[in-house]
């Protein structure tokens, strides 16, 4: 157990590596689709979808999820502690599965097939955001409140509903 803390310092470190690629890179997308116009500039935007996700976040996602087993291996009690981690390593498995998401449309975009819109790029930054919240509440309380999760997904569908209706006319309002 005396490496222990070591081990959560380099943790919290890799989770915010990993979470600045799953935040940038969808940013990044919606660059890349609402200038596809512009050759020269998507090319720079792919490079930099590529590096980012190849060089920053795959590393700090293996990083992530290496120290937080050992984490889990050292203090293995953890479990007894409530259903909080079994909530926290759900969300995590989401947030992985929505890592390699991301590189199904970076490849996607690379190889200029992708029709997705800038709107969903936007609205599919929103979910590493609403899934950081959940798993820091689990955490940081140690408890996993149904009401607080309910709440956390509904004003999340909001804001991604807000994001992809469609804007009305100017004549219009």
């Amino acid at each position: 157990m005396e490496y222990y803390s070591w081990i959560l310092t380099f943790h919290i470190v890799a989770v915010m590596s990993w979470m600045a690629m799953l935040f940038y890179l969808p940013r990044l997308f919606v660059y890349h689709v609402e200038n596809i116009d512009k050759e020269e500039y998507v090319e720079i935007v792919k490079i930099q979808e590529y590096k980012i996700y190849k060089y920053i976040g795959m590393p700090a996602m293996w990083a992530t999820i290496i120290s937080g087993i050992v984490m889990i291996y050292l203090a293995e009690d953890l479990f007894k502690t409530g259903v909080w981690l079994h909530a926290k390593l759900t969300v995590v498995i989401i947030l992985i599965i929505y890592s390699f998401s991301l590189e199904y449309f970076r490849k996607n975009l690379a190889e200029n097939i992708c029709t997705k819109s800038g709107k969903f790029f936007r609205a599919y930054n929103e979910i590493p955001t609403l899934l950081a919240i959940l798993i820091v509440t689990y955490v940081v309380v140690k408890t996993v409140s149904i009401t607080f999760t309910a709440a956390m997904i509904l004003l999340f569908a909001f804001i991604i509903y807000m994001i992809m209706k469609p804007k009305r006319a100017k004549n219009e309002q």
